[in-house]
């Protein structure tokens, strides 16, 4: 056993003690300090005769900082950029992590297992933000299309993109399900980023926003199943029962998290309101490591608990999805950034014609008929099957999981993952811009759908009442209606509006607009009502009440 194995400590072990040198030395010739990385491990040796690893100083630490500091404001500056362009900004952390890497500033990083474990990290919180700002309203009568596009769907997908990968690049088998299973799944920052800027009918983005959070989790367990077919042999149909349990599991995980989070923060009233929106993201995180500890689909559990409090009655909701959006930037920032280093770009040209192939069968084959398999019998329009199979847009998640060959020492995985991420830069460039460009030409953005208000609550405890802060947004129809029509419940009422930078008490007769700022006061017993009816009006205008509009903005109804 060599040194390096005896002593680096394998996960969950402890570090153990080195014995003690004997007494008798043995004359050798001095080497030169060297430091090497083993790949499956973080664990660096250093042969340095008589020296220990230097310990982080604080001028280290100094330069981290500045470094990470320069870092982000570089990938800040650069979403201007890409908003202009059209290109997803992923393509530009990506180019940043290039740039530092090795062909670049000359940062060498090739350690696939801590890229695996702080991209998994990564995706928990930009699955938790997909689910606090995805509007339960919007997705429910999506969710059963969305449910089979992300399982039956995935495996028509992985399927039929292995068999290109076999018969077209010339892949083994293994690795050709890997790759179809790797390049399967959507990616839920992309496929967020996009449509925030694509105004599709809430049938469309319910769909692409519920199966780009469902799908991780049957993938994710299609990749680790792929990786160790060559030491673990199960019949299929055991394969099969263990995804289902997981997505079980993790479906469980994540409603007991969500419900029993979304009452505790109902009734815990917190000293200060930055408080909340970090127990909401603490409470994702505890769905997604539960779920996995029970032996659950935890990226399922985060996604399905962050739903439930993002459409649950917490208070100071703007906040939280405020805190959430900002950790989902940062996390996609470091998450691009590092996997860019990763990737050695000289070595991704011998790659990129079969990349490029595998893509076109993906995008031109896999993905329309798994949309035509699985949406076919919910007689969506054929224009909605057109945009859905062009929007199965790929980004981090194909990466990261292509680490995971990797870390499990397959065959060809350095391939792979070259073919992955030529794949995932190609595709986006061709995607990403032309998304809005199809959905002029069906016709599929043209919207009157009235937009909500949004409204923030903070509780008054020792008063007993709630004060709602209510934005009235371009789109809402509660533009024009004058404050006695809005009809607020009794022991509820409007008590401020600012407009155009000017705060004033309205009469009854306040005809309101687009861009004020209400402040509503409301008791306990009428806040759910006063709520509900203040929704209500936004989408329905001054006759809501009197046309049935629904206003409620709990995940049950």
């Amino acid at each position: 056993m060599t040194q390096h194995s005896r002593y680096c400590p394998r996960p969950g072990t402890a570090l153990r003690t080195p014995p003690p040198a004997p007494s008798v030395r043995v004359p050798r010739r001095p080497r030169a300090r060297t430091a090497r990385t083993d790949r499956h491990t973080s664990c660096t040796r250093r042969e340095a005769p008589g020296r220990e690893d230097r310990a982080l100083t604080v001028d280290s630490l100094n330069q981290l900082l500045l470094f990470s500091a320069l870092v982000l404001l570089v990938a800040v500056t650069a979403v201007r950029l890409s908003s202009r362009s059209g290109l997803p900004s992923l393509l530009i952390y990506l180019g940043i992590g290039v740039a530092i890497g090795q062909d670049g500033i000359g940062f060498s990083f090739s350690n696939a297992e801590l890229t695996q474990v702080l991209g998994y990290a990564a995706l928990v919180v930009i699955l938790a933000e997909g689910g606090l700002s995805t509007k339960w309203r919007d997705i429910r009568p999506s969710v059963p299309a969305a449910a089979v596009l992300s399982t039956c769907g995935v495996a028509v997908s992985v399927t039929v993109t292995a068999v290109a990968a076999h018969y077209l690049v010339g892949l083994d088998w293994q690795a050709a399900l890997l790759m179809g299973a790797v390049v399967s799944s959507t990616d839920a920052a992309a496929v967020f980023s996009v449509l925030r800027r694509v105004p599709l009918p809430r049938r469309l983005t319910g769909v692409l926003e519920a199966e780009s959070g469902f799908n991780d989790a049957p993938v994710v367990l299609l990749v680790v199943t792929f990786s160790s077919m060559g030491t673990e042999h199960h019949p299929w149909y055991f394969l099969v029962g263990e995804i289902v349990m997981e997505l079980a599991i993790g479906l469980i995980a994540g409603l007991v998290v969500g419900k029993l989070g979304e009452l505790g923060m109902r009734r815990v009233a917190l000293p200060a309101s930055g408080l909340y929106p970090i127990a909401v993201l603490a409470l994702c995180v505890l769905a997604y490591a539960g779920g996995s500890l029970v032996h659950g689909s935890g990226f399922l559990a985060v996604y399905v608990a962050a739903l439930i409090l993002g459409n649950g009655k917490l208070p100071h909701r703007p906040a939280v999805r405020g805190f959430a959006d900002g950790m989902a930037w940062i996390a996609q920032i470091g998450l691009f950034v590092l996997l860019g280093m990763l990737v050695t770009p000289h070595d991704l040209w011998k790659d990129f014609w079969p990349a490029v192939l595998v893509g076109l069968a993906l995008t031109l084959l896999a993905r329309p008929l798994s949309v035509l398999t699985c949406i076919g019998p919910f007689r969506m329009p054929w224009q909605d099957q057109v945009l859905l199979s062009w929007a199965g847009l790929r980004g981090a998640v194909p990466i990261v999981l292509a680490t995971i060959p990797m870390v499990a020492d397959v065959a060809g995985s350095q391939r792979i993952f070259n073919i992955v991420f030529v794949l995932v830069v190609v595709f986006t460039v061709l995607q990403g811009p032309t998304l809005p460009w199809l959905a002029r030409k069906l016709r599929l953005d043209e919207s009157d759908e009235a937009a909500d208000v949004d409204i923030e609550s903070a509780p008054l405890d020792r008063l007993r009442g709630h004060l709602l802060s209510v934005s009235v947004p371009r789109s809402s129809r509660m533009h024009g209606v004058e404050v006695t029509e809005l009809r607020l419940p009794t022991g509820s009422a409007v008590t401020l509006v600012v407009r155009n930078g000017t705060s004033f008490v309205p009469a009854p007769s306040t005809v309101l607009q687009y861009g004020d700022e209400l402040l509503v006061v409301a008791t306990d017993q009428v806040r759910d009502a006063a709520e509900r009816r203040l929704l209500s009006v936004s989408r329905g205008g001054k006759l809501a009440g009197w046309l049935g509009a629904a206003g409620s903005t709990a995940l049950r109804q």
